[in-house]
């Protein structure tokens, strides 16, 4: 961390460096028992960059994996930028935390910190890539779809606690 300033600082028990989470960002912690054929974090990990992948695909935005560094990028001419951060942790085989997909994030907030331990300049955002504005709730629903998907499971309606 370079310069946290204004932004509040949390210690936490997960994978990766450290990161940043802030508005037009979409961070999504799934929390799933995972089954016994899918006891592997490293497949779960790539799960999760599936789900970025198609989400991206859906806005018509190409995004790709890098060996070595774990999220979701996207390339051209002038090299790679990262779309999508990563980082979990497994209790029991039960998820914690996931993924966080910057979507209008302000990226100049990267600049207090080396996110995941890259260049902050390396960040980008969808609606950057895109060159306009990108509807945050379309691509909430279309993660949320493909987390079904990726992962074979149902989204079950929500039942009022009261």
């Amino acid at each position: 961390m370079l310069d946290a300033s204004d932004i509040p600082v949390f210690a936490i028990e997960r994978g990766g460096d450290v990161t940043y989470h802030g508005p037009g960002q979409l961070v999504a912690y799934p929390v799933f028992l995972l089954r016994e054929s899918e006891r592997d974090l490293h497949r779960y990990l790539r799960g999760l960059e599936e789900t970025v992948l198609r989400t991206l695909a859906d806005f018509h935005l190409a995004g790709t994996r890098r060996p070595g560094l774990t999220g979701v990028w996207t390339t051209d001419e002038t090299g790679p930028r990262k779309l999508a951060s990563i980082g979990v942790a497994v209790r029991k085989w039960v998820t914690l935390h996931g993924l966080a997909l910057n979507v209008t994030t302000d990226l100049s907030r990267f600049a207090a910190i080396h996110p995941c331990g890259l260049d902050a300049s390396v960040m980008t955002s969808m609606a950057r890539e895109l060159g306009h504005p990108v509807d945050f709730a379309e691509v909430k629903t279309a993660l949320a779809s493909h987390v079904a998907a990726v992962f074979e499971r149902e989204w079950l309606p929500a039942v009022d606690s009261v």
